[in-house]
């Protein structure tokens, strides 16, 4: 059973898709102020996880709850005005627009100006775009975008992409951040900088983290808990050093006789 003192509180969670299961019968915690990690093989379930948290998919069976409140059922906007921040396996942006655009675009959900005075920009709108754009700009700031703020997202290297992406996230001021795969792309010193910007994320914003991964050397040096899933099933879940040694994890990712594996995405 998982506390229902954790942030994020998953029970039993089910996913079927056309007669094929993807998940079956999860559960896991996220401590509040903690950076828990998701891990297992290709096709094992993590971003499905994800996208049941973030509202994207339907439940088959199961539960989330946030910070005490059950979330499953609710619509995606819901559920980001509640407090749920995403980035994605692949960077979601506008191309075409800066940094301080895509990030400014995360301040959406605190907008609460009409369009009328938007359009006009007077009064309670602009000292709100003036805050919001405050705001971007400490992101970029936080993550050591300065030099790219005006920059197109298209010219920008992969990496770089990645980080702005979080920053669009942070900038809803999410209670949990849904972070998947955001090292996927990004060569040693890059991954270097994110696990930086992860632990200060951690320790000087407070943000809850769950955080899908593949880099079993970022996990094992920042991760406060990991839970491994193999073909839609957890397999394990603890603290690094206790889950990176068991012997089903290391099964589940040196692999395992043809015949014995199922069918999973």
């Amino acid at each position: 059973m998982v506390r229902m003192s954790a942030a994020l509180a998953i029970e039993g969670l089910s996913l079927r898709f056309d007669g094929l299961q993807a998940l079956t019968g999860i559960s896991l915690g996220v401590a509040a102020g903690s950076l828990s990690a998701l891990v297992g093989p290709n096709g094992a379930g993590k971003t499905s996880l994800l996208n049941a948290v973030g509202g994207f998919v339907h439940l088959s069976g199961g539960t989330i709850c946030l910070n005490g409140q059950p979330i499953h059922g609710w619509p995606p906007h819901k559920i980001a005005a509640r407090g749920v921040g995403r980035s994605f396996q692949f960077v979601e942006l506008f191309r075409h627009m800066t940094v301080l655009d895509n990030v400014l675009l995360g301040r959406h959900l605190h907008m609460r100006a009409g369009l009328l005075a938007g359009a006009c920009y007077f009064g309670r709108s602009r000292r709100e775009q003036v805050a919001h754009r405050r705001c971007a700009e400490e992101i970029i700031d936080f993550l050591e975008l300065e030099r790219y703020r005006k920059a197109p997202i298209a010219n920008l290297p992969f990496g770089i992409q990645k980080l702005v992406a979080i920053g669009r996230a942070l900038a809803m001021e999410p209670a949990l951040l849904l972070l998947d795969e955001p090292s996927t792309g990004m060569n040693r010193e890059e991954k270097e900088n994110l696990a930086r910007f992860l632990l200060r994320i951690k320790h000087e914003l407070g943000t809850t983290m769950l955080w899908v991964e593949h880099d079993m050397e970022l996990v094992a040096d920042l991760a406060d808990r990991v839970t491994v899933l193999d073909f839609g099933e957890k397999i394990a879940d603890g603290p690094p050093d206790q889950v990176l040694r068991d012997p089903r994890v290391v099964e589940a990712y040196l692999g395992r006789p043809l015949r014995e594996k199922g069918s999973m995405t």
